[in-house]
């Protein structure tokens, strides 16, 4: 099957993904594609409900030195009073960055590859991407952590973005190749 990232107007990425229940071969092969496309559109992050897959799954890369990992079925289970404001980019919203604010640092429970459950404590912009990502389980994007006034503001930008997405939902549709990093110098900075 062949994989592209949807953007926003496609009501798959409102949708609220399903949680994975096997992790045999064919689960591997899928999560393996999800990193490859991962990089290959350059972003940090890439949630399979982005790529029309309505599973409890991401792939994150967030430079933080451990490579890229694949998360199954994440949970929050704790948030800091402490919050932080930055600026966030998504895949399927392109050309759009805004700050938003997230908790700092954060507790969470997911599974790995094997299905075995990790739980860990994220700080900064690990614990950024790792909320950015869920919201998109979730069927949320950040621009709903952003004011009515912002979004009001993206508007005519928004309505170009949901031109964009129609085509990209049919079955038969072709994705041109990713621009490189190397002409959007923000695609680094992409969750």
């Amino acid at each position: 099957m062949t994989y592209h990232v949807r953007y926003y107007g496609d009501p798959i990425l409102r949708s609220k993904s399903k949680r994975v229940e096997s992790f045999d071969e064919d689960f591997r092969r899928f999560a393996t594609r999800l990193v490859e496309l991962m990089y290959e559109y350059d972003g940090v992050g890439l949630a399979a409900v982005q790529i029309g897959v309505p599973k409890r799954v991401f792939a994150i890369d967030d430079g933080s030195g451990g490579g890229w990992k694949v998360i199954v079925n994440p949970e929050i289970t704790w948030r800091s009073k402490e919050s932080v404001i930055s600026e966030e980019g998504c895949l399927s919203l392109p050309e759009i960055y805004e700050d938003v604010e997230r908790p700092q640092s954060i507790a969470v429970r997911y599974q790995n590859l094997e299905g075995e459950t990790v739980e860990e404590r994220l700080e900064g912009y690990p614990a950024i991407v790792f909320q950015h990502e869920t919201d998109h389980l979730n069927g949320v994007l950040f621009i709903d952590h952003i004011s009515v006034a912002k979004r009001r503001l993206l508007h005519r930008t928004l309505l170009d973005i949901q031109r964009k997405a129609i085509p990209r939902m049919a079955a038969d549709f072709v994705e041109p190749r990713p621009a490189s990093s190397e002409s959007n110098p923000k695609a680094k900075e992409t969750l």
